[in-house]
């Protein structure tokens, strides 16, 4: 049944969306933080309008780029990511950083320098993990999140980040929506530009509406022919989408064949997700959907982790898949998952503690912690 939010509701849920997420971080500059912790190596992509010497929420046609070391503190637990809020008072013991900040002259400068990056891994590895993020997030939430993504679970290759225009604002969910249909150009061209660098592998990690600007772009790849870009991508990660289910399904049956493996967070415990259905006035978001029903038809992995909660500054649970310790344990501990996806996933993941169903195309595994939260 299909019914309307009210505008107090609707505001009142995307203040609660607001006190879920995390705070306003900021990217703070200070080299002399190199070495206190682990540093990350990422390549950003963006089309965010870089002014007054901080990346804002204004759209920029075509693509910046810039090259970055985070510092990853060593007081930290796994999936947690504290920002820095003042630059005034940055600690490299607790705080991500930055330790070299690099503006890169156009495309053919990035191409240059992911060469550099892909050179000093060994052959099998000369992969590329790009991460699209999702509402509500500034420049550093983006760039902060794809270090520790990288960093926790250990991925091979090299980290890109695409950052897209969102308001980083909880009142700003229109403009998110309309910058994520903007955003998939930017998208495309950046999957080009890798495929252009000689990358052996792509792997996309989304979450969120990150996941739809995802979809549009593997869309718009299709439509133009462009089958060599899409025959490097080697798996196709999204967390939390926060997607149309129907929307999804008319995106993936033009994408046909989806890249493998094609692996969906799920979760019932994703209090943002519930929100974003209320608003939009449907039952579920991909993200949530309880059943492997409606995406049976499609070659998709959905992983229900309803039973992990999120991270410490994730209390709505809608990004569980990142932030929660238990996750992390236990995607590091089990060592048949190949979390590179250069490996089976439906074969891999169904060997994890939980339950595995099979219906028609699609397989829902449903992961217990190894041990209870």
């Amino acid at each position: 049944m299909m019914y309307r939010a009210s505008r107090p509701i609707v505001v009142l849920v995307l203040v609660l969306v607001l006190a879920g997420c995390a705070g306003r971080a900021m990217v703070a500059l200070v080299p002399g933080a190199l070495g206190i912790g682990q540093s990350e190596t990422v390549l950003v992509a963006s089309t965010r309008v870089f002014e007054d010497g901080d990346w804002g929420t204004e759209r920029l046609e075509g693509l910046s780029f810039v090259s970055f070391d985070v510092n990853i503190p060593p007081d930290r637990e796994p999936g947690q990511v504290e920002p820095v809020r003042d630059r005034r008072t940055p600690d490299p013991a607790t705080n991500f950083l930055v330790t070299r900040a690099e503006a890169l002259d156009g495309a053919s400068t990035f191409r240059a320098a992911l060469q550099r990056e892909l050179a000093t891994r060994p052959s099998d590895q000369r992969e590329v993990m790009v991460f699209v993020h999702g509402f509500n997030n500034t420049f550093a939430d983006g760039l902060y999140r794809t270090a520790q993504i990288r960093h926790d679970f250990q991925i091979p290759g090299v980290a890109v980040h695409y950052a897209w225009p969102s308001a980083g604002n909880a009142l700003g969910y229109a403009y998110d929506r309309d910058s994520a249909l903007f955003a998939r150009d930017g998208l495309e061209t950046l999957l080009r530009e890798i495929t252009a660098s000689g990358s052996n592998r792509i792997v996309l990690v989304a979450h969120s509406l990150g996941s739809s600007v995802t979809m549009e772009a593997l869309r718009q790849l299709r439509i133009a022919g462009r089958d060599d870009v899409l025959n490097r991508i080697s798996g196709v990660i999204l967390m939390s989408p926060d997607l149309d289910v129907d929307l999804f399904r008319s995106q993936a049956m033009r994408i046909d064949p989806l890249p493998q493996p094609f692996v969906i967070f799920t979760s019932q415990r994703d209090r943002a997700l519930r929100i974003s259905a209320a608003i939009t006035g449907q039952r579920s978001r991909l993200g949530n959907i309880g059943t492997v029903d409606d995406v049976a038809d499609l070659n998709v992995t959905l992983i229900d982790i309803s039973e992990f909660r999120g991270g410490a500054r994730d209390g709505l649970n809608h990004f569980a898949a990142a932030t929660s310790p238990a996750m992390i344990q236990l995607l590091q501990q089990v060592a048949a998952v190949d979390i590179s996806l250069q490996r089976d996933a439906t074969q891999n993941l169904g060997i994890l503690p939980g339950t595995v169903l099979t219906v028609r195309n699609a397989t829902q595994i449903f992961l217990q912690p190894l041990t209870q939260p």
